[in-house]
């Protein structure tokens, strides 16, 4: 094919027209979208008290386990800790372990709770 036969071609304007369903079916599609119910609101009143509720309980348990710990930490003669893990243990309270344990369950909590609430 030579440059002058693809001018040739590329010069012709021919007008495309749509297939004579196709504007039809294009907006029976429009009209039913249009026509549809709008999509139910997330009944968030109802799911803010469990959601406090959880993470009331969530700093209760980090709480808790830093009580034990420190209790664990406190007394020599625990049976809870071996003698290796407590220089462990006594670093982790003294880098501030817990404030980094809470962050990360409450991330870790909330994309759960987004990864399930955008599940189909």
């Amino acid at each position: 094919m030579t440059n002058d036969e693809i001018d040739r071609i590329l010069s012709r304007e021919e007008e495309i027209q749509p297939s004579a369903g196709f504007t039809a079916l294009v907006m029976d599609s429009v009209r039913s979208e249009a026509s549809a119910p709008p999509p139910i609101a997330f009944p968030w009143k109802r799911a803010w008290p469990g959601l406090l509720a959880v993470g009331f309980a969530l700093v209760l348990v980090v709480i808790g386990v830093a009580k034990v710990s420190r209790e664990a930490l406190a007394s020599p003669a625990s049976v809870m800790v071996q003698p290796s893990t407590e220089p462990f243990l006594r670093a982790m309270l003294s880098a501030g372990v817990g404030p980094v344990m809470l962050a990360l369950l409450v991330s870790l909590a909330s994309v759960k709770l987004s990864m399930h609430l955008t599940d189909d």
